[in-house]
């Protein structure tokens, strides 16, 4: 036997090592954690398992030990599945989500809860809403903003009704790809379905390529994956993951105009969400229709140092011309620097509502 023959057989047995131990070391954290929900339910038996605080201070641990040679995240997303594994054996957690089945608010769900979670599509943000409030879900994924095209005011309106709180939040990166079937004469797309989001996303690339060829709007991507399979002359504009399921071929990969395309889902459900030690806050904030509206609100922010992230305007329910203000910070609604704002804040306003605080997004 060779030198090199004898180096590689010393290393996969090695492998073979470590595999062994990888596998012992995440049977012990899964019957460590199938205790931890005995100990649970037997003080609760109404207890939540899912603790997004518990788990974001977790990724955080495991991306500050990582030494590499894999990345943090890379890292922190073999962790996330191992904990998402460990999870369903206290109790699998369901998840609405703004489908159908192969959109990226999918995508968003499995990559903030893993693959072992249960993903339901619906048909609209709202009914993710009302999926979350009657409980027959454990929590909801919606879009909230694109980098490129800014924010989703459906979801913005629809927090205006609505008492679910915000638990977390995960930013997705957006490819787009043009996607055809088996069938597609690739010479002859003469028409492109995509969601009109994407369509904007692309709009130069497809200008430059496709000038001449109809672009269909549809409700989602995976619509428009669906609607390839059955004619040979068009194409779609969709990720990865509504490419895999209808089984279509790329012909081109990550056409978006700008490589930085990313966007931001927010989690929904019905619990207040402890301090994580690196959170964020989202607020809805009416002011008085009155001179200096805008300053008397901004001014508290300013003072106390609090770094405000993101502020949108929408026309409130209760009149032509008035507004309500829809914010972001860094930092939890239970620190006291963070509290004694949001007092002066709603001392000034006509109506103030803490939508959530919750952990930064990790991944």
């Amino acid at each position: 036997m060779s030198d090199i023959s004898i180096k590689l057989e010393n290393l996969r047995q090695r492998i073979d090592q470590l595999d062994s131990d990888i596998l012992r070391m995440i049977s012990e954290r899964a019957s460590c954690a199938k205790q931890v929900a005995d100990v649970k339910l037997a003080d609760d038996p109404t207890t939540v398992f899912y603790r997004p605080e518990r788990e974001a201070q977790v990724l955080r641990r495991i991306m500050a030990l990582n030494n590499g040679p894999l990345d943090d995240e890379e890292m922190a997303r073999l962790f996330r599945e191992i904990m998402s594994a460990c999870l369903a054996l206290e109790q699998p957690i369901k998840v609405a989500y703004l489908g159908p089945e192969g959109t990226f608010t999918q995508q968003a769900a499995l990559k903030h809860f893993g693959e072992s979670a249960i993903s339901l599509p619906m048909a609209a943000i709202d009914e993710v809403f009302r999926e979350v409030e009657a409980g027959a879900v454990n929590y909801g994924v919606v879009p909230v903003e694109n980098s490129t095209e800014g924010v989703v005011n459906h979801t913005l309106d629809t927090f205006m009704e609505s008492s679910i709180n915000i638990c977390g939040e995960v930013v997705l990166r957006i490819h787009h790809h043009l996607l055809v079937s088996e069938n597609t004469r690739r010479d002859k797309v003469s028409r492109i379905y995509s969601h009109p989001q994407s369509f904007a996303q692309c709009r130069k690339w497809l200008d430059a390529h496709f000038p001449h060829a109809e672009r269909v709007p549809v409700a989602s991507n995976a619509e428009a994956a669906k609607l390839v399979k059955t004619e040979w002359h068009s194409a779609a504009i969709a990720g990865d993951m509504a490419g895999k399921l209808y089984g279509l071929d790329r012909i081109a990969e990550k056409i978006e105009d700008r490589p930085d395309n990313s966007t931001r889902f927010l989690i929904i459900g019905s619990q207040d969400v402890p301090l994580s030690g690196d959170d964020k806050t989202s607020l809805v904030v009416a002011m008085r229709n009155q001179p200096g509206a805008l300053h008397d609100l901004l001014e508290p922010f300013h003072r106390h140092q609090i770094d405000m992230t993101r502020l949108e305007t929408r026309p409130a329910r209760s009149g032509v011309w008035n507004y309500v203000f829809f914010i972001d910070f860094k930092g939890h609604h239970a620190e006291p620097q963070v509290a004694a704002m949001l007092e002066e804040v709603r001392l000034r306003a006509a109506d103030l509502k803490v939508l959530g605080s919750y952990p930064l997004g990790v991944l």
